[in-house]
């Protein structure tokens, strides 16, 4: 059977809108908000693909997402690992005097294993020591009978791993005798340790690593441990971890706090939803924001990351604001790592700005499909920037020799391709208004910031590490889809901030959790004490019955 052949029309969306507003009438509230929806989707699509810079791929990313941005995907090349996600591994090569050969291709070394995990990657396994059966130190040797054996350094390992529900309930059977004559009913004690509250500090730790720190939303949880036997109902796991904020309030201020004097400071957002803040159909023409966010800062200071997180009506700049007031007045301002959007700058407080180069690179791999053989140019270029950047970090360098290994290095190649996009643009050899065109005024308009790290010591390439802090709110959003109340987003916030900060310096988050709820006294006396970096020096001063260093 022949296909029947569709007749196009062109149709200006203000006429759909129109016949929408006239169905009304005819259709239900529901089937009429269905219709609505479905022809706001079809302007936004309209919007996007009329829009000069938007390619078929960039689509596919805006309703999938992305994949990767490496350069060799991008691209369609086997090259190693480069750009935004280069590491030590895919160093540039180095001279005999340290420093990188721009241009040159390494050979990318090898990981060496088998890519399994060993028992060392174990360290909250539980350490059982198994003496020898039969043979103890300096026995004799039961296969020579001459010699003697010797206890070795590092003992056989055997690793074995077993399930068990993320919260355990033990219930203690308390023997209870009776007298038959006065009926004086007598129970045997508690166990040592076991003490007055039915859910102790690791249970409340516990919930909120799995609900702020890995997504799982109360609700999956409580039916996972009711499958198990443990019933655990989603208000009670509420309860919990909002009266467990109280506890931890004065460590997640002096996070705030530290985090103000931080040399360099990151800032970024991402939509948020809190039902208590969705507003009633705006009025047509009202400049009332009704957009919730949650904001991620992360500060370098003293050679550690702390990452902060706000939700709510602000913006990215406007909660970097609120931190930068805590900051001491004597201290140089400090360098603001961001992208170009204006609602990132921080008010009246003055930060030294550069630009996320990553977004700058976005640009080209946006429209790398179009234009081939001039984003490879680009790519390549400030993927050797890249190798240069993954290098310093390499060796260990300071800021100063990174900053002068950057200029000797980075800064010919950046003037080259700074150069090379004038060409592009005064020599007429691209399009001023299409996607390439338009990548290229971006990084000429924002030279200066995202060339930053070549004037200032110190001056991170992009704003990666904040990125990546914000999947804590995009997870709990994807699983969680919205925050109820303001006071919710808060409780969300603080414990954020504790988990991803003790995860950027490698400490345990929930150990840390465990210890600021059980001695919530000594944490708003000291919090400075209880830091991540800090809380298992002020534990030794504790249990030894010394004071923790000043």
């Amino acid at each position: 059977m022949k296909p029947r052949e569709v007749r196009q029309r062109e149709v200006e969306l203000k006429e759909l809108e129109a016949i929408v507003e006239r169905a009304r009438e005819a259709l239900s509230v529901e089937d009429h908000e269905k219709l609505k929806a479905a022809v706001d989707t079809l302007a936004y699509l309209t919007r996007e693909l009329e829009a000069k810079g938007t390619s078929i791929a960039r689509l596919r990313r805006l309703i999938f997402g992305p994949s990767t941005e490496k350069t060799s995907q991008v691209l369609g090349d086997a090259v190693g690992a480069e750009g935004p996600e280069a590491d030590s591994e895919a160093g540039a090569a180095v001279t005999s005097g340290g420093l990188a050969r721009t241009g040159e291709a390494p050979d990318k070394a090898k990981r060496p294993g088998h890519g399994r995990n060993g028992v060392a990657a174990y360290r909250g396994a539980e350490k059982v020591k198994v003496g020898h059966a039969s043979l103890t130190h300096g026995a004799r040797c039961p296969s020579c009978d001459r010699g003697k054996v010797y206890r070795q350094a590092e003992p056989a390992a055997l690793l074995r791993v077993k399930g068990m529900a993320p919260l355990q309930a033990s219930v203690y059977e308390l023997e209870r005798l009776r007298c038959n004559l006065c009926g004086e009913v007598y129970t045997a004690q508690a166990p040592e340790g076991v003490g007055t509250s039915k859910y102790d500090e690791t249970a409340t730790a516990m919930i909120a690593l799995l609900k702020y720190g890995c997504g799982l939303p109360f609700y999956r949880l409580e039916k996972l441990e009711n499958s198990l036997g443990i019933p655990l109902p989603s208000a009670t796991q509420w309860e919990l971890v909002h009266a467990g904020a109280g506890l931890l309030d004065p460590a997640y201020r002096e996070l705030i706090r530290q985090a103000a004097q931080g040399e360099v400071v990151h800032n970024d957002d991402t939509t948020m939803k809190i039902l208590d803040l969705v507003p009633p159909e705006p009025e047509e023409g009202s400049e009332e924001r009704t957009g919730v966010f949650t904001s991620g800062i992360v500060s370098t200071t003293d050679g550690r990351n702390i990452a902060l997180f706000f939700t709510g009506r602000k913006h990215a700049g406007e909660n970097l604001e609120q931190v930068l007031a805590q900051r001491i007045r004597d201290l140089s301002p400090p360098i603001q790592m961001c992208d170009a959007l204006s609602r990132n700058a921080p008010g009246e407080f003055e930060t030294i700005l550069a630009h996320c180069m990553a977004h700058a690179r976005r640009q080209f791999v946006d429209v790398a499909g179009s234009f081939p053989d001039e984003c490879r140019h680009v790519l390549e270029t400030l993927r050797e920037v890249y190798r240069n950047d993954a290098l310093s970090r390499e060796q260990g360098m300071s800021q100063a020799d990174r900053l002068f290994f950057h200029r000797e290095q980075s800064g010919p190649i950046m003037e080259r391709l700074k150069e090379w996009l004038r060409e592009q643009i005064d020599e007429q050899k691209v399009e001023p208004n299409s996607g390439l065109g338009e990548a290229i005024a971006y990084m000429q308009k924002h030279w200066l910031r995202l060339t930053q790290f070549l004037r200032k010591a110190g001056a991170p390439l992009d704003n990666t590490i904040c990125e990546r802090a914000l999947k804590k709110a995009i997870l709990h959003r994807k699983n969680a889809l919205f925050y109820k109340t303001e006071n919710g987003a808060r409780v969300g916030d603080l414990y954020m901030s504790l988990i991803h900060t003790a995860e950027l310096v490698h400490v345990d988050p929930f150990d840390h959790l465990v210890a600021l709820l059980r001695h919530p006294r000594q944490v708003a006396q000291s919090p400075a004490d209880w830091m991540p970096w800090t809380y298992r020096t002020t534990l030794g001063g504790l249990t030894s019955g010394t004071s923790p260093p000043a």
